[in-house]
């Protein structure tokens, strides 16, 4: 058996839920750890139920046996003389690593961010990430009025998500800055207006209140900008509901977006994402077929 450990929000959730179905389509028995993370006090919430969702869950033995975790002492006394017997297999980088998907009896951590791990089974997933009516009892009555407000509009128009992540990323700008850059916004915004006369903007974003001030200062109020608000955390999925259902993307180095403009299965899709991921590694694998990459300084990338 290998369990594979839960860990992040939404969008890392579902690549590891994404790999969970290809390693039961190789006929693996397969479990999650949700205890190790998710029972932290400041833990995110676990939102697959989203998609009507359950998975196997591995108990704290399952996971001791496989980690050599046990706190007995006769255990910890053997690892002090003999060291550790863990049978955990850490992905290797950020790119596809073949031999995930070859561990038997494993303890498998990692993101798993790339289409790569699950493309041979992309209808199934598919199928596995379409949104439950559970999510309208969940969200209530205000909030679900609220969103079928926004999803009226996507509909009914050249629609295209913008994904605008700060908070956290803004506070690692060693991994995460001169990336998303406004430089980067303002070509993509370019590029699809040249593409799609007409488009209008659904902005996404942890700071609402500064993106509507932003698309205010760059664009003026004429209308093309609509900034989701309302959404907290804990209903995040509702703003995954919104942006899957836009034409259109413009996405974030964010599991997030990735996994909103995934999910629109339109063929005519127009996909722009960062040049690159994360600020000195060579992620190469997270991009899909078609996207087109810019670079914090506004070009195109090669």
């Amino acid at each position: 058996m290998n369990i594979i450990r839960m860990t992040g929000g939404l969008g890392n959730q579902m690549f590891q839920y994404a790999l969970y179905l290809k390693l039961r389509s190789m006929g693996k028995e397969v479990k999650f750890d949700d205890i190790t993370e998710y029972g932290l006090a400041n833990a995110r919430p676990i939102m697959l139920w989203a998609f009507g969702i359950t998975y196997p869950r591995a108990d704290k033995a399952e996971i001791n046996e496989i980690t050599d975790g046990s706190r007995k002492l006769a255990h910890r006394i053997r690892r002090k003389l003999f060291g550790r017997r863990s049978r955990e297999y850490h992905e290797k980088d950020c790119n596809f690593d073949p031999q995930v998907l070859l561990q038997e009896d494993a303890y498998l951590t990692g993101y798993f961010q790339s289409e790569k791990y699950f493309k041979d089974i992309e209808q199934q997933v598919r199928q596995a990430f379409a949104f439950s009516d559970g999510i309208w009892q969940r969200a209530g009555a205000g909030r679900k009025e609220k969103t079928e407000g926004y999803l009226l509009q996507i509909k009914n128009c050249e629609s295209v998500s913008l994904h605008i992540r700060r908070g956290d990323y803004l506070e690692m700008a060693s991994v995460y800055g001169g990336i998303c850059t406004e430089e980067y916004y303002q070509k993509a915004v370019t590029l699809m207006e040249e593409e799609l006369p007409g488009a209008k903007f659904f902005i996404f974003s942890n700071e609402p209140a500064w993106a509507k001030q932003w698309a205010s200062r760059i664009y003026g109020e004429d209308g093309r900008f609509t900034v989701i608000e309302g959404t907290t955390e804990d209903k995040g999925y509702l703003d995954m509901l919104l942006m899957s259902r836009c034409r259109h993307h413009i996405i974030a180095n964010s599991s997030f977006s990735w996994w909103g403009a995934w999910l629109n299965g339109s063929p005519g899709k127009k996909v722009i994402a960062p040049a690159l991921w994360l600020r000195g590694q060579d992620y190469i694998d997270i991009f899909t077929e078609g996207m087109i990459r810019v670079n914090g300084e506004g070009r195109l990338a090669g």
